[in-house]
């Protein structure tokens, strides 16, 4: 991806940077001219702006409100030009835009133009597509090619210093939306979590092959014993998904499929991680992990090719009867609660958060649950047994 630093390194005559030097990896996804308010109708997260001081429109006040303005707004970078050159930035935007950690250039009237920088950082994001669109076709092509022979195996190889005598595996990132009411403002804003994310991954030791399709992003690594990428994928989802500009708007969760060796199995492995994504909200993981897998299954998968698929509902019928029909009739969530309970390690302040309810009314609701079933809330066998009972119902159904 495209940053500030990119745009610095351009070196382009009458271009120079006076502030915010901290900042310079900020991805930069377009420039715009900055000319009317209110900002947000065209000035989207990731913008390079550009302001031209002309005495009318703008003079230094003006830029300074502005630069304000759109810092809220989250661009990456400001340029700013005076007409003839009259006076320089003043000490106190640099000192700003410092603060900030925002990229601030200045443009010599007679040098470089907007246009100059318009169209150098258009061909850089041309050519970074570009890139981009190579990689993801080699990856298509691995993972839902009909004919993967071992030339066009050596030939990706050869381009991404890639090893297939070491076991791979496919892992696909979702990620959940909140909408607003600007649905075009979403769909900048999901297009520039897009773009760090791609930047993250690009810069991973692991070096993974990655692309975005269907609206997920799906990646192609080496599966290592240490699980040393797994970690680390791990690591960037919750840095990005804690990012002030991402908080409460976006929760990543990336599932794996299997290992293997053989580059034809590769579709297999993706394959196995999209058959979880229905699932992935249910699968026990009270440790809230971005990373999951098929082995997340753990004893179900097996349950579920025994043959017995009816003995075992039966079963796990008969357990959650008394909760089921208790909450049928009075429209309340034992069931649920007994789950996140469970997923919610047992943490009776997290557990009532993640429902939405006061903790005394938790306390009901266990209580209620022990009353219906006649069992201790603390016989952990008991409990673990009510758990997987609705596990597998779950995931079943």
């Amino acid at each position: 991806m495209i940053t500030c630093r990119d745009v610095y390194n351009l070196k382009l005559d009458g271009v120079e940077l006076v502030a915010g030097e901290a900042g310079l990896d900020r991805i930069v996804s377009w420039s715009y001219m900055v000319q009317t308010r209110p900002y947000s109708d065209h000035m989207n997260r990731g913008n390079f702006a550009l302001i031209v001081v002309d005495y009318k429109r703008f003079d230094f006040d003006e830029v300074a409100k502005s630069l304000e303005e759109l810092v809220e707004l989250q661009i990456s970078g400001l340029a700013i030009s005076v007409v003839d050159d009259k006076e320089p930035i003043p000490q106190g935007i640099i000192d700003r835009a410092n603060e900030l950690k925002l990229p601030l250039f200045y443009i010599r009237w007679v040098g470089a133009s907007f246009v100059d920088i318009s169209q150098s950082i258009g061909t850089l994001i041309a050519e970074d597509t570009l890139r981009n669109k190579k990689t993801g076709d080699y990856l298509y092509n691995l993972l839902f090619g009909y004919a993967i022979n071992h030339k066009y195996i050596e030939k990706i190889s050869g381009q991404f210093g890639l090893d297939f005598k070491k076991p791979y595996r496919a892992g696909i990132i979702v990620v959940d939306r909140k909408y607003g009411v600007n649905l075009e403002q979403d769909e900048h804003n999901y297009e520039f979590y897009g773009n760090c994310l791609n930047k993250e991954v690009m810069n991973m030791k692991g070096k993974p092959m990655f692309m975005q399709f269907l609206n997920k992003f799906v990646l192609l690594f080496e599966a290592r014993e240490d699980k040393a990428i797994e970690h680390e994928i791990e690591k960037i989802l919750r840095d990005i998904d804690s990012r002030p500009q991402f908080k409460g708007l976006f929760k990543s969760t990336c599932i794996l499929g299997a290992a293997y060796t053989d580059p034809s199995k590769f579709g297999q492995s993706y394959a196995e991680a999209k058959s979880l994504i229905p699932k992935k909200n249910i699968l026990p993981n009270p440790t809230h992990k971005k990373v999951i897998s098929a082995s997340a299954m753990g004893i179900y998968k097996y349950l579920f090719n025994s043959g017995n698929q009816r003995e075992i509902l039966n079963y796990c019928d008969s357990r959650l009867e008394k909760l089921e029909e208790y909450d049928h009739a009075n429209g309340t969530y034992l069931v649920d609660t007994l789950l996140a309970f469970y997923m919610n390690g047992f943490a009776v302040t997290r557990t009532a958060e993640a429902l939405f309810i006061h903790r005394n009314s938790l306390q009901g609701r266990l209580s209620k649950i022990e009353e219906l079933l006649d069992i201790d809330i603390n016989d952990y066998m008991e409990y673990l047994d009510l758990v997987n009972c609705i596990l597998v119902k779950k995931l079943m159904y």
